[in-house]
C-alpha cells in the first residue's frame, strides 16, 4: 500500500493532509523520562504558534509542553505575559529557550514589548542584548 500525502507549509508549521495522528493515552512523565530530558542539547525545538500567540516546546514527545504566552496590545506592541514549564522539567534551562525565541520574534518583527512575565524580565537582565533593549517598553 502506498501512502500519498500533500505537504502544506506556513511560516512555522507544516501540515500533511490525509494524515491522522495516532491517539495515545496521555500520562505524566516518569521521573526517569523527565531526568533524561536534556535542555542543552539539540532536542530543544521551539515552535511559534502565531494563531494561539504562544511559543511551545514539546517535552520528550509527550503531551507535556513548556509554553510562553503573549498578546498583542497594540498594532506593533506585544505583552509577553507568562512562561510555564511543568514541574518535572524545571531548573533545566527550558524557559530560556522560550524567552530567547520570544525576544528574537519581537526584534525580527520590529515590535515593542511589555515584559509582564517575571521570567522574561530576568532573561533580558541576564542576557543584555542591545537589540532587545531597543524593543522593550521601560
Amino acid at each position: 500500500m502506498k501512502c500519498f500525502a500533500s505537504v502544506r507549509s506556513s511560516s512555522s508549521h507544516v501540515a500533511i493532509s490525509g494524515y491522522q495522528p495516532r491517539r495515545v493515552a496521555a500520562t505524566p512523565p516518569t521521573m526517569a523520562q523527565a531526568h533524561a530530558f536534556d535542555a542543552s542539547s539539540s532536542q530543544i525545538q521551539v515552535e511559534h504558534d502565531k494563531k494561539r500567540r504562544q511559543f511551545v516546546i514539546r517535552l520528550n514527545g509527550s503531551h507535556d509542553r513548556a509554553v510562553l504566552l503573549y498578546e498583542y496590545v497594540g498594532k506593533k506592541t506585544v505583552d509577553l505575559q507568562h512562561t510555564e514549564v511543568p514541574d518535572a522539567y524545571r531548573g533545566r534551562g527550558i524557559a530560556k529557550h522560550l524567552a530567547k525565541a520570544a525576544m528574537d520574534f519581537v526584534v525580527e518583527e520590529d515590535l515593542k514589548a511589555h515584559l509582564t512575565c517575571w521570567y522574561i524580565q530576568k532573561y533580558v537582565k541576564e542576557n543584555p542584548q542591545p537589540q532587545y533593549f531597543e524593543h522593550i517598553y521601560q
